[in-house]
């Protein structure tokens, strides 16, 4: 089964790189217009959100938002099909890096790199060529419990030299510090809301939330830079990957865990 499903994503891909990247938008509209016009999936959730986040803004405004939130979403989907047949070339005319002086500052301390991002724009993408090009990147995620579901997609996210880890694995401490002892990169995707007692207070738009403390514990272990990472599409069909400056965490450094989470 995982065979085959390694061999239907790799067919799949290799049909995707006949495709020009616009290609990719166009579908990722068509896929968010049938997800949020007419299924109507999580459109609730997505209001209220907006009502939490962007109060003052009209209704049709948070809806323009909305709409493209979920084509940023769906597209994405479709740009991971595009990893396997990346090469230099590809990345030459594609992709344009903004802040790459913060990543080569912050490598400068030899401790590896802890990448802070959030589920928006083309991370994989994004991940498999600095993967390539710039800093091996290792991204902790979730797995599919269907074996198909699974090999299929990892075949495609994975087929870059990005190599991931698991979420839910019992040595994935382990697997992060080994990371950062190579001098390499891990991803933390932290936007999702996470309570007591595996989360920390902290604040998104202003409204107070809850947000995962395994960064910080990391931070505090190992004192390895922290640097936001995102991604955007610009109007040129061109992927555009931020690197934001190393965030000042220093305040963290021999703190216990309790500390940390009250801070």
């Amino acid at each position: 089964m995982k065979k085959f499903a390694e061999i239907c994503s790799f067919t799949l891909a290799y049909v995707w790189s006949f495709f020009p990247v616009r290609f990719n938008l166009y579908l990722g509209k068509s896929l968010a217009f049938l997800w949020f016009d007419i299924c109507q999936i999580r459109k609730k959730v997505i209001f209220e959100n907006l009502n939490l986040a962007l109060p003052d803004i009209s209704g049709a405004q948070k809806k323009e938002i909305a709409r493209e939130c979920v084509q940023n979403m769906c597209r994405s989907f479709f740009d991971v099909i595009k990893i396997p047949s990346l090469n230099d070339l590809w990345i030459s005319n594609n992709v344009i890096f903004e802040g790459i002086e913060n990543l080569k500052s912050a490598q400068t301390a030899d401790k590896g790199i802890l990448f802070l991002s959030l589920h928006l724009g083309s991370g994989d993408l994004a991940a498999a060529v600095i993967s390539r090009d710039i800093l091996p990147c290792h991204i902790i995620t979730k797995r599919f419990k269907s074996i198909f579901l699974d090999a299929f997609w990892f075949a495609l996210r994975g087929a870059s030299k990005t190599q991931f880890i698991n979420a839910h694995s019992k040595k994935n401490a382990f697997d992060i510090l080994s990371v950062l002892k190579k001098k390499q990169g891990v991803v933390f995707v932290l936007d999702q809301f996470m309570g007591m007692p595996f989360g920390v207070e902290s604040e998104f738009f202003g409204v107070k939330t809850g947000t995962a403390y395994g960064l910080a514990l990391f931070v505090k272990k190992t004192e390895a830079p922290v640097i936001c990472i995102h991604t955007y599409w610009s109007a040129d069909d061109k992927l555009h990957v931020c690197f934001g400056e190393r965030i000042d965490l220093s305040a963290f450094y021999g703190d216990d865990d309790d500390t940390i989470i009250e801070k």
